[in-house]
């Protein structure tokens, strides 16, 4: 099965650095998409809001970027244990 997500969005919301246990950085980012998209033969505003997280190298580096700026995003989709919603694990990004 594949799970792969590409996201163009800006970073909303960025939580400081921290360290898991093991001592991997991590950081716990909240990122906002808007675009038109083709849908049913029309043009239709989408906006989104989605929580993500980073690890490692990826986690240190998104931990430079300034909120507000806007990055092509890639990596998966995976619900916490405790949770109910979604998380994009990041696993890149691009300049946009």
């Amino acid at each position: 099965m594949e799970n792969h997500v590409v996201l163009t969005a800006a970073i909303a919301e960025a939580q400081a650095l921290r360290f898991t246990p093991a001592g991997l950085p991590a950081i716990e980012l909240r990122l906002e998409h808007s675009s038109q998209q083709h849908e049913a033969g029309g043009q239709r505003e989408v906006k989104a809001a989605m929580k993500a997280v980073a690890f490692g190298a990826m986690a240190e580096r998104l931990a430079k970027q300034p909120v507000g700026s806007l990055w092509r995003f890639t990596g998966f989709l995976a619900t916490p244990r405790n949770g109910k919603h979604p998380v994009l694990h990041i696993q890149d990004i691009q300049p946009d």
